[in-house]
């Protein structure tokens, strides 16, 4: 494994152990997304750091709010990583606030809350979530049994797209349709069609780089999944790195995974590890900053990655909880 991505991996578990101390009984699927947020802004998080933004979410949020759902850990670590959690929540709840006039409150919702908090768009928030709520009902009209509350958060994203609402959708069918004869249809491929609409590659080249990631994977021995982990794989599909490199690098950190405690036996199954190798594999793909297009959309692939698996855990918690 290359030292880069090693000490990203040990920095990780480290994240991980720490947040798993300090929440305790908490959905096993939270845990990794949550330090995977830490970890991709390389910060080693203290007990003391999580227990005080922990404490600041309770003073201004309700035990109701979607905050404090399964989401809560992520927004704490969200929260951990800036270094004015105030001001990141404040932000984040005056976000929720707007959102709310545009879209039904949802630990999604909350999610988005969160993605716009961090954002340093120059246009006004009002005017993006207006356009992500358009952009929510095109998406809607196209596939209205498979558009819920984890794609308003897909739909925001695109608000911040150049490309007009039209050709969007237009892309994400094209997308959807290429790549249907091979994971089938249902919502995990829409999230997939949403994330890849990000891109302004053509429709053929980044279905064709997508599918060979997966491909790839599978004539490497393994099997990614075709649910939620989907979205997370075609955001590092969006990256710019060769695919052999990315495989490779899965592998790696996969390898890695499994012999770490949680991830074993009865554990995290091996589907759900291979997410979390993907998500830990693209942090090492930041482009130099001089090739300013390609700073863009990797600024953009690794949000979306970010959200994917955000939404992915919480759609496994609540599969689990169901069960």
């Amino acid at each position: 494994m290359r030292e880069a991505l090693q000490q990203r991996c040990d920095l990780f578990i480290e994240n991980r152990d720490t947040l798993k101390r300090v929440f305790k009984m908490e959905s096993a699927y939270m845990y990794p997304v949550a330090a995977n947020i830490l970890t991709g802004r390389q910060i080693p998080i203290t007990e003391e750091t999580l227990r005080e933004c922990r404490d600041l979410l309770k003073d201004k949020v309700g035990v109701f709010s979607n905050f404090r759902g399964t989401a809560h850990m992520a927004v704490i670590a969200m929260l951990a990583a800036n270094l004015e959690p105030e001001d990141r929540l404040r932000a984040m709840l005056d976000n929720y606030e707007l959102l709310k006039k545009y879209f039904h409150g949802s630990e999604y919702l909350a999610l988005v809350a969160l993605l716009l908090a961090g954002s340093h768009s120059l246009r006004p928030m009002a005017e993006i979530v207006a356009r992500g709520r358009d952009i929510y009902d095109k998406m809607k009209r196209e596939h209205p049994f498979l558009t819920g509350g984890e794609d308003s958060v897909f739909a925001v994203l695109l608000a911040f797209s150049d490309k007009g609402d039209e050709a969007l959708i237009a892309d994400m069918e094209d997308c959807y349709q290429k790549l249907k004869p091979t994971f089938g249809s249902g919502d995990s491929l829409q999230s997939v069609s949403h994330v890849l609409a990000m891109t302004q590659e053509a429709t053929l080249d980044k279905c064709s780089r997508f599918l060979a990631l997966y491909e790839g994977l599978r004539k490497a021995g393994r099997r990614y999944g075709k649910h939620y982990e989907l979205a997370v794989l075609a955001a590092l599909s969006m990256l710019p790195v060769a695919l052999d490199d990315a495989i490779a690098d899965m592998l790696d950190v996969d390898e890695f995974l499994s012999h770490q405690k949680g991830y074993g036996g009865f554990s995290i199954d091996k589907k759900t590890r291979l997410m979390h190798a993907a998500m830990l594999a693209s942090h090492g793909y930041v482009p130099d900053e001089r090739a300013e297009a390609a700073v863009m959309s990797s600024t953009v692939a690794m949000i979306a990655a970010q959200q994917a698996a955000m939404c992915a855990a919480i759609s496994a918690s609540a599969a689990a909880g169901s069960h």
